[in-house]
C-alpha cells in the first residue's frame, strides 16, 4: 500500500503539470484575445475616421480667428468717411455655431455689435446686441457656400448683413433704411497670421 505521502506527491507533480498547461493554455487565450482586441479596437478607430471626415462640417468651420479691415460708412446725411473694423469670431467644434464680435470705428461714429449664430438646415438665427448704444434684437437669415444673408431687428432698428468669405478675405455688407443714424457699412477683411 503506497503511503499517503507518495500518493499526494505524485498527485502534486499531476497537479503542477496540470496547472502549468492550463497556464498556457489561458495565456495563449488571453494573447489571442488581446490581439483580437487590439484588432478590434483599430477597426473601430479607422470606421470612426472616416465616419468624422464624412461627415459635413457646419459653415461656420474656417472662421474662426481674429480679423481687422477697413471700408466706409454712410451716414443718415449722407456723409461718406473711412472706417476702420476688427471682428473676431470664436466657432463651435461642430462648425454650427458663431460667437461674433464686430468693432468698428469712423471719425464721427463707432458701433460695437456681437452677435450669438446657430445654423440648423441652412437656416441661421440668433441674438445680437450693440453695446455703444444699449440696442439688441434678433437675428435670422441663410447660408450659402461661404455667404451668410441675414437680416438683423430691434424695436427700433432693423438692417440687412451679408458677409462673405474667400479663404483669409471677407467682405461685410450692411444696409440699413433710410431715416437713421446709419444707412450703409462696406467692410473688407482679412485673418491675422
Amino acid at each position: 500500500m503506497r503511503s499517503h505521502a507518495t500518493f499526494w506527491g505524485r498527485r502534486g507533480l499531476k497537479t503542477s503539470r496540470l496547472a502549468g498547461g492550463l497556464r498556457k493554455y489561458m495565456e495563449h487565450i488571453l494573447k489571442s484575445k488581446r490581439s483580437c482586441f487590439q484588432g478590434l479596437c483599430v477597426a473601430i478607430s479607422l470606421l470612426l475616421f472616416a465616419s468624422s471626415a464624412r461627415a459635413e462640417s457646419g459653415p461656420f468651420t474656417g472662421l474662426a480667428g481674429n480679423w481687422t479691415g477697413t471700408g466706409a460708412i454712410v451716414l443718415g446725411d449722407g456723409t461718406r468717411e473711412r472706417i476702420r473694423c476688427r471682428a473676431t469670431y470664436s466657432v463651435s467644434a461642430e462648425g454650427n455655431g458663431l460667437q461674433q464680435s464686430l468693432r468698428c470705428a469712423s471719425d464721427s461714429y463707432r458701433f460695437d455689435l456681437s452677435s450669438s449664430v446657430t445654423h440648423q438646415d441652412g437656416q441661421l438665427s440668433g441674438v445680437w446686441n450693440e453695446a455703444s448704444r444699449n440696442m439688441s434684437g434678433m437675428l435670422l437669415g441663410s447660408a450659402r457656400a461661404g455667404r451668410f444673408a441675414v437680416v438683423v431687428t430691434s424695436p427700433s432698428f432693423s438692417a440687412n448683413l451679408t458677409l462673405t468669405t474667400r479663404g483669409d478675405r471677407q467682405s461685410v455688407e450692411i444696409s440699413a433704411p433710410p431715416g437713421g443714424q446709419l444707412t450703409g457699412v462696406s467692410i473688407t477683411l482679412s485673418r491675422g497670421k
